[in-house]
């Protein structure tokens, strides 16, 4: 963490153990210093392959009409992104850590790869998210654009692709309206993973630059992969765009996709409040995406304004008793005669009975199965209401928008962003380094190493303001058992 040097630590008046403090004991203009700051080391391919072997030339974005480089414009080895921006300066004065830093996305001055040299590989994994086609378009753009780069392919139904079917060949003109569209025009598909094939793949077909768009169970695979090529001392440079709807992609400050996904969840709870306001009694149930994070549904909550409960993953709940799901459900219904609910598809899974073999069932990517979570709350809420209000009208209208929120194209936000991820990806491969990953951190572009970013998670805090927000908002129960 930032630390306070002692020579201006006079400047700060020590924080008074009573409670009479005002709160502007460091109300001054003051001085302080950052030290010391660890910063992550990027891999690059001089890490191992031998320096004869690489043979480095002027940015061809010297030679780019549309580009006028001036001092500044190039990104130095020592331009660094903190991690964490926001310092306590008394708990920084009195510890020892360090602070962390990443090195910053851009163009460098000089690159590693001769344009003319260069066979680019384009691969999407897993399941879709808005703004696939945007980034797969970006990549191609620039490449070509940019920096002369005219052997550029897509690899089609993900990582089993390398050495299943023939690459197709991209170029500006066909990829041109692929922002438009939702889905992935590469295909996609989850498992498939056999990492000797795909490198052997990637080795096979001369790829130097291989660029993966996928979420957390793919950026596992990138780095396995990555570990391979390295084994190898192939001069092949590997990054990965994070690709999640849930926004579960740690250090980062956010998936692409994520805010289009929360764009488009707000019909289906507009959908559920009119369906519940209609009926005498009506519940709207939505069921959101998120396995492991809460995200949308708690952004969609706040957005909307309408929702009386949210439930997330993060967040155990539970139904009967007093301070219970149904207890509160019961007097909002009483109060408003009608409720809107949104849960996370991952939240309450450990309540939902299963068979043995269910336990057990694993999908293509090796994820534990969830079962729907929608379809047993519909079903709980209507056996609770039978047993404690007979001859009393109940309507729940559920709502499952899933595959609909996901398969959208990206809204305006979104897609610039996914340019500026693909962007930063080209520059920093180009540049020689590999196994990272590109995204903003306090919104600047930063380069995190890959094995990190596959080890992170970016769960919502429920300890967090924003949660005690949704709370205030909806004004539902903490669900602390009493």
């Amino acid at each position: 963490m930032a630390a306070v040097s002692h020579t201006e630590a006079t400047n700060l008046t020590t924080p008074s153990s009573d409670n009479n403090n005002d709160g502007n004991d460091t109300n001054t203009t003051t001085t302080f210093s950052i030290s010391p700051v660890t910063l992550q080391k990027l891999p690059h391919l001089k890490d191992y392959i031998p320096q004869e072997a690489l043979k480095t030339q002027p940015n061809p974005l010297e030679r780019n009409p549309f580009y006028h480089p001036s001092q500044g414009f190039y990104i130095s080895h020592s331009d660094v992104v903190l991690r964490h921006i926001v310092f306590d300066l008394f708990e920084s004065f009195l510890s020892s850590a360090s602070s962390i830093a990443y090195h910053r996305a851009g163009p460098r001055d000089r690159v590693f790869f001769d344009p003319s040299q260069t066979r680019a590989a384009i691969v999407t994994c897993g399941g879709l998210c808005p703004g696939v086609n945007t980034v797969i378009r970006e990549l191609v753009a620039a490449l070509w654009d940019l920096y002369g780069v005219r052997q550029i392919f897509g690899v089609k139904a993900g990582y089993r692709g390398f050495y299943s079917s023939e690459p197709v060949e991209l170029n500006p003109k066909l990829v041109h309206s692929w922002h438009n569209k939702g889905g992935t025009m590469l295909e996609t598909s989850r498992g498939g993973f056999d990492l000797q094939k795909i490198v052997d793949g990637i080795q096979d077909r001369h790829f130097n630059q291989v660029y993966i768009i996928g979420g957390d169970g793919t950026m596992r695979g990138a780095v396995n992969i990555f570990d391979e090529i390295r084994r190898r001392k192939l001069n092949v440079s590997i990054t990965c765009i994070p690709k999640t709807v849930d926004n579960d992609v740690g250090i980062i400050d956010r998936s692409f996709g994520f805010q289009t996904a929360v764009e488009m969840a707000q019909e289906a709870i507009s959908a559920a409040y009119v369906e519940a306001e209609s009926a005498v009694n009506g519940i709207g149930l939505v069921k959101l995406m998120g396995r492991s994070t809460g995200h949308i549904a708690l952004h969609a909550t706040l957005s909307s304004r309408v929702v009386d409960c949210c439930l997330i993953p993060e967040m155990e709940f539970y139904l009967e008793g007093k301070g219970g799901l149904f207890e509160f459900l019961e007097q909002r219904l009483k109060e408003n005669s009608h409720a809107v609910l949104v849960v996370a598809e991952g939240a309450g899974q450990d309540m939902i009975p299963r068979t043995d073999a269910q336990k057990e069932e694993r999908d293509e990517s090796g994820n534990p199965v969830f079962l729907d979570v929608g379809g047993w709350l519909k079903s709980e809420l209507k056996n609770w209401w039978a047993r404690n209000h007979q001859n009393e009208l109940l309507a729940v209208k559920y709502i499952d928008p899933t595959y609909m929120i996901r398969a959208v194209p990206a809204n305006a936000t979104d897609r610039l962003y996914c340019t500026l991820l693909a962007h930063s990806a080209i520059h920093g491969v180009m540049a020689g380094y590999t196994g990272f990953v590109p995204g903003p951190i306090n919104g600047i572009y930063a380069y995190i190493p890959l094995e990190e970013v596959a080890q992170s998670k970016n769960e919502v805090d429920t300890k967090d303001h924003k949660w005690a927000w949704v709370r205030s908002v909806t004004n539902q129960p903490d669900f602390m058992k009493v």
